[in-house]
């Protein structure tokens, strides 16, 4: 084999002279060209000057054009598969939160839910996430952070007025009944509404008057009916 410039001889026949694969790094073209400068050496047994500058100058070509590492890109993570599903709760557990359990997919899940939920709202236990809807009652409505309820009343209540304590679905509250609103037919309770939760503030509380007969009387005309029993005994 005749000596060739590093310019003429291309790195396949670099390879080819040294026994080295395309991908071989430093350390394997230093000990094949170690061993082929050994075999072809002139002043050995059988060496050839020729084949030697050949295999100097393969090792330098290849030495000047080094394997370039191939770079894989970084193995992403299969996102977790996230289940959707529909929690539907009443006003009361929207306004005061509590525990329950549901079934998914064969799954029993303890959810823990927060006071002040909203209609769309999510919650998610584990690898499912709820998305909240609040039923749609008559007697107890949510809308937006306000809680609409009605109350039933005495009509004699509604005709005089006065301090009373109300059952509803969130629990008693007591309200002073106004002519105005007895006429209206409604009272508004700042503040007593969906407590405030994230970016939602607090919600007011509507009670809508609703007469009828026996209903919940006032403070006052409950106190004369006890006055009146005691002094009869």
């Amino acid at each position: 084999m005749t000596a060739r410039a590093s310019s003429v001889l291309s790195l396949q026949a670099a390879r080819a002279i040294l026994g080295v694969a395309p991908g071989a790094d430093e350390r394997e073209l230093r000990a094949a060209y170690r061993e082929a400068a050994k075999r072809a050496h002139p002043d050995r047994p059988g060496g050839d000057a020729a084949l030697f500058r050949d295999v100097l100058t393969a090792y330098r070509l290849l030495q000047d054009n080094p394997v370039q590492p191939i770079h894989f890109p970084p193995a992403v993570a299969e996102p977790a598969r996230v289940e959707q599903a529909t929690l539907t709760i009443d006003t009361a557990m929207a306004f005061a939160g509590g525990t329950l359990e549901m079934m998914v997919d064969a799954r029993k899940l303890r959810l823990t839910l927060p006071a002040g939920l909203r209609e769309d709202d999510q919650v998610r236990v584990e690898d499912v996430v709820f998305r909240v809807a609040v039923k749609t009652d008559p007697q107890a409505l949510v809308r937006g952070d306000d809680l609409w309820l009605t109350a039933r009343l005495d009509s004699r209540v509604l005709a005089e007025g006065g301090r009373i304590e109300v059952a509803t679905a969130i629990g008693p509250r007591l309200v002073w009944i106004s002519t105005k609103a007895a006429a209206r037919g409604l009272v508004r309770l700042p503040g007593q509404g969906l407590p405030a939760r994230g970016a939602h503030p607090q919600g007011d509380l509507f009670l809508r008057l609703e007469a009828v007969d026996g209903g919940a009387e006032s403070a006052a005309r409950s106190q004369l009916k006890r006055f009146a029993a005691a002094w009869a005994a």
